[in-house]
């Protein structure tokens, strides 16, 4: 039998995203939380998925694409270090553009996701 509600944590980590980032979320009413009996919140399954649901946005045929939040970002002349924890047990690791991290809006604790491709990393958010 599926779960309905899953922890802040396990939606958080689900929507590539940090629990700071859902708590946030949770204030600006951007997703539907619920609180348990201990007052801690808890996410439906169908909220979970209502926002993983592809926006038409993504349009790269990459078969290796991680959801996560970036840990840190490296600023250095033209290119910039950035290092994004997914969500299963990895790390991922690129070497971009500085204009890109500013574009983007990267900063640690930001959700983003870091896409596989051939011998390089792309981010996306």
């Amino acid at each position: 039998m599926p779960r309905h509600a899953l922890s802040a944590q396990e939606a958080a980590r689900a929507l590539g995203i940090s629990v700071d980032t859902l708590r946030r979320w949770d204030r600006a009413g951007k997703i539907a939380v619920d609180r348990d009996a201990a007052n801690r919140r808890v996410v439906s399954a169908s909220e979970v998925e209502r926002l993983r649901a592809p926006t038409g946005e993504q349009e790269l045929s990459a078969r290796n694409h991680f959801r996560g939040v970036v840990r840190t970002v490296e600023l250095e002349g033209f290119l910039a270090r950035v290092e994004i924890d997914v969500t299963e047990p990895a790390r991922v690791v690129a070497i971009i553009t500085r204009e890109s991290v500013e574009q983007l809006g990267l900063k640690p604790g930001a959700s983003a996701a870091g896409v596989v491709k051939a011998t390089s990393v792309m981010v996306e958010r």
